[in-house]
């Protein structure tokens, strides 16, 4: 049962992120059914990454006092309702209106899901649980989002949408009947929570996701016209890639909950972001062979979303006594990194670096993640004990080996 509760999380992960991914797809032939330019319907990307940002912890806040499976499928029904709304939208401002309020639920949904997959784990597996979680979002990127995009494209796009509205009932459904009735935690009163935003570590941890994530996204945002006009591949070809990257993200996410779990949150988050940095990198120096930009289009694929279970995690941890805040405030991080990617990747673009100017810029916001998160780790005391013991450890090496076991001189 506790399984099945996992993959119910699983589905509504699915939805959210066919819903949030799906859209870049098919914007041309929204924009095109709304006679209206590409980047006008731009607009209802910005307008559900502006609900999810506003929705995380407002909506966490508000469902506090209630029993978490109450809060979930409530959830799952606002998602489910204004995705069936947007697919019956026929105008621009209605559309807009929809969107906002579609992505709304997003951030809480993950964030109160978070911390209930945690409670559902056995001690010690609680990442890997998480991962389970944020596993559908990424499957969503190798079936759901291809297969909308191709409805969207060959059939109609409001099908899209009104799919997406099936699996939020679906997602219902699977909650009602396989997610235990948990008790509720008597938690601390919404002036008590918010004194979460006082504590310095929950900052560093929400700077670590909006920035460091960020180099993600910078290199994401670009990668069709960076595969088509830099590398070469015909343009049919780019979905088809993007499905790797989405093996990529769902091997990537597994990983990182199993790292999480074997190490700690903070010193697989830093490692990663530090990898992740690399990668970007070495993407411009191989973006001219196509061998080798589709085995490293896996690669950052796996490593960026390898991220995701123990950067959520790092920031449970950090947000004691506000666990589901802090844990949806994350989530409202993540799409400022969506955002702050896309438009810093995009500064050299416009400035006629090319394309793969955005990976350097992605690369510096992947190390500057790194460097934030290197900072939270010193600052943890078990890890500083842990220093302070290889220090004892390497000067008594040096003791023992250049004193103690010294050869005498003739």
């Amino acid at each position: 049962m506790m399984r099945k509760a996992l993959y119910a999380l699983a589905l509504g992960g699915f939805g959210i992120g066919m819903t949030e991914f799906v859209i870049m797809g098919i914007l041309p032939e929204v924009a095109k059914s709304m006679s209206i330019s590409i980047p006008k319907a731009g607009h209802f990307i910005s307008a559900y990454a502006l609900g999810v940002v506003i929705g995380a912890p407002t909506l966490t806040l508000l469902s506090n006092r209630f029993q978490k499976k109450i809060v979930l499928i409530s959830l799952m029904a606002w998602f489910a309702l204004f995705n069936t709304l947007t697919a019956f939208s026929g105008t621009y401002e209605i559309m807009l209106v929809t969107r906002f309020f579609s992505g709304l639920p997003h951030g809480a949904f993950f964030g109160v899901g978070a911390v209930v997959a945690g409670r559902l784990s056995a001690n010690g597996k609680e990442a890997q649980a998480v991962a389970v979680m944020f596993g559908g979002l990424t499957i969503a990127n190798i079936i759901g989002v291809p297969l909308g995009t191709y409805i969207g494209q060959h059939i109609d796009w409001r099908i899209t949408f009104a799919l997406v509205g099936l699996i939020g009932l679906g997602t219902m459904l699977s909650l009602f009947f396989w997610m235990p009735a948990l008790p509720n935690k008597s938690g601390p009163g919404l002036i008590k929570q918010m004194g979460l935003l006082k504590r310095k570590e929950p900052w560093m941890v929400l700077m670590v996701t909006a920035i460091g994530t960020g180099g993600f996204f910078a290199w994401y945002s670009y990668i069709a016209p960076l595969l088509i006009q830099v590398t070469g591949f015909e343009e049919y070809l780019v979905i088809y890639i993007l499905v790797i990257a989405g093996l990529g993200m769902t091997a990537g996410n597994m990983i990182g909950g199993k790292l999480a779990d074997r190490y700690s949150p903070v010193t697989a988050t830093s490692i990663l972001l530090f990898v992740m940095s690399f990668s970007l990198l070495l993407f411009t120096f191989l973006a001219g062979s196509k061998i080798a930009v589709l085995i490293m289009t896996f690669a950052l694929g796996t490593v960026s979303f390898s991220i995701a279970a123990p950067v959520q995690m790092l920031m449970i941890r950090a947000s004691k006594g506000a666990e589901e805040l802090g844990s949806s405030f994350n989530q409202a991080a993540f799409n400022i990194a969506n955002a702050l990617g896309a438009f810093l990747g995009g500064i050299p673009i416009s400035l006629g670096y090319g394309f793969l100017s955005a990976n350097w810029v992605g690369a510096l916001l992947a190390l500057s993640g790194a460097l934030i998160a290197g900072s939270v780790m010193l600052s943890q005391t078990n890890t500083l004990i842990g220093f302070n013991r290889l220090l004892i450890r390497f000067k008594w090496y040096l003791f023992r080996r250049y004193i103690l076991l010294a050869p005498t001189r003739s």
